[in-house]
């Protein structure tokens, strides 16, 4: 059992870094022989390890993660022309890029970002009276006025500057899946006398967005914040930074069902106010826990990378 469980964990340990690898390379070859040199697997015994970690093919995955992030461009990068948006991603052509994006969600690309409203929505698929599935864009937020007004009283807004911030992670996949990632992170912090502490800081960092990537799909890193990058992770804990930097931070005390708006709000913010993302990924900042508040909520630091 121990030595099934250590496999077990080197298999994570080297899908984490093989999807990292991706993420930082999609207009690069990520070919399954390319992909399984770097991960020092055989192509046929890779294959099978990264469909059973992650419950999709080698293939399948680096299409949906160039398509959801091409999605998150065409909605957020107004400036960037659809031709720049799919060579950057290592599509060869128009043809195939607005065929393959369409497949995904129903639209091509021209129409997906002129039907995508300023403010973020919500992709769902949904089943139409004829059996086919159909791409729709549903608000989460009724009116760009009602949510303003919560805006104001519920987040403080503002831009600064960040350090650097060296983490120890555990990859979520799926958001059902968190709390576990929580769980073996704080495990292993007990085990390095890291945790409890008062002044330990948890993070979320999102690796994928909710509103081009299906629940059970989003990558999250459950997080926690080190002093320096002394501390050797084991097993499926593995090292993550985030890169000092401009950031928009919204900050509040609100409960887990407030995420969303403050997300939205964030976003939308942050195009009224012209700034644009850096490349890299979004995050949140807990300095309380919400299960030791009367009325469940937590304090919270929500973060965008900017320019």
């Amino acid at each position: 059992m121990i030595l099934h469980l250590f496999i077990l964990e080197e298999y994570k340990k080297r899908i984490v870094k093989i999807i990292q690898y991706i993420d930082a390379n999609l207009d690069a070859d990520l070919s399954l022989e390319k992909i399984a040199e770097i991960s020092a697997y055989s192509p046929f015994h890779f294959h099978r390890i990264f469909k059973l970690i992650t419950g999709e093919t080698l293939q399948n995955f680096i299409i949906r993660k160039k398509i959801e992030k091409s999605a998150f461009f065409l909605a957020v990068k107004k400036e960037m022309e659809i031709k720049e948006i799919y060579l950057d991603l290592g599509f060869s052509n128009h043809s195939v890029f607005s065929k393959t994006f369409k497949k995904h969600y129903g639209l091509p690309p021209s129409e997906f970002r002129r039907t995508a409203p300023k403010a973020f929505h919500k992709i769902l698929q949904t089943q139409s009276k004829n059996g086919q599935t159909d791409t729709v864009f549903s608000q989460y937020i009724c009116t760009i006025e009602n949510l303003l007004n919560w805006t104001a009283m519920n987040l403080k807004i503002e831009v600064k500057e960040m350090p650097e911030m060296n983490l120890a992670a555990v990859m979520s996949l799926g958001i059902a899946n968190v709390e576990h990632s929580y769980n073996v992170l704080i495990d292993w912090a007990k085990k390095k006398h890291l945790f409890p502490r008062e002044e330990v800081k948890m993070i979320s960092v999102y690796h994928d967005s909710f509103k081009v990537t299906p629940p059970d799909k989003v990558r999250i890193h459950a997080c926690m914040l080190l002093d320096e990058k002394s501390e050797e992770p084991t097993g499926e804990v593995f090292s993550e930074s985030i890169e000092a930097g401009k950031f928009i931070v919204g900050s509040g005390e609100v409960t887990l069902n407030d995420f969303e708006q403050c997300w939205v709000s964030l976003f939308l913010w942050m195009n009224e106010h012209n700034y644009s993302t850096r490349r890299t990924f979004p995050f949140e900042i807990y300095h309380s826990n919400f299960k030791e508040h009367p009325e469940g909520k937590m304090i919270v630091d929500f973060c965008i990378p900017i320019q």
